[in-house]
């Protein structure tokens, strides 16, 4: 049974659905006592090593100067810990995690079909398209459909394939040789970096 508010009405329950949202990934620290080692390699402050001390007394050293003891590397013996502010740490994850994100700008696989048969307006519109793309800095896939008897006729789809890596040369590397697969010819480009 439905109410007039969309929601579904069980026995004792009302379920709204909510729309999903997209949350950014909590930068996750351990800190102080849920730190799980009895002896710790410790960083100070102002980033000098002060050596292998014991968790317990890590803590108290940070305590005394309103720190806290954030683990930097676990996967090392001993583990490596910092005294450092724990909110400040935090942030610091933040601001690396998303230069990390502008950095890595993601390197578009974009595709451009082709049929062996081409008249040289289509060929060059798309040619034109195929430099668009690898001018923006995308990765381009060529494939080429044989339909039907087109098949028997491979070189004339080798051709037009190597019309469009020729015509890309000066702007890009070919990543990927012209290789069949079936009833379809693929070549991938590369842009060259400038």
């Amino acid at each position: 049974m439905y109410n007039t508010s969309g929601a579904k009405e069980t026995n004792q329950f009302v379920i709204k659905k909510t729309p999903f949202r997209r949350q950014e990934r909590a930068v996750r620290v351990v800190a102080n006592e849920r730190i799980r080692a009895k002896e710790v390699r410790l960083i100070g402050p102002d980033g000098t090593a002060i050596g292998i001390v014991t968790l317990v007394e890590a803590i108290e050293k940070a305590r005394a100067i309103n720190k806290d003891v954030v683990l930097v590397n676990g996967q090392v013996e001993p583990p490596i810990v910092k005294v450092i502010e724990l909110s400040k740490f935090k942030y610091q994850q933040q601001q690396k995690a998303a230069a990390g994100r502008k950095r890595a700008k993601a390197q578009e696989l974009k595709e451009m079909r082709f049929s062996p048969f081409l008249s040289e307006g289509d060929f060059e519109a798309k040619l034109k398209k195929v430099r668009t793309f690898l001018e923006k800095g995308d990765k381009v896939r060529l494939s080429l459909q044989f339909k039907g008897r087109a098949i028997t006729k491979k070189e004339f789809g080798y051709n037009v394939l190597e019309r469009v890596v020729a015509g890309t040369a000066d702007i890009a590397s070919v990543e990927l040789e012209p290789k069949l697969m079936g009833k379809k010819l693929i070549a991938q480009l590369l842009p060259s970096k400038k």
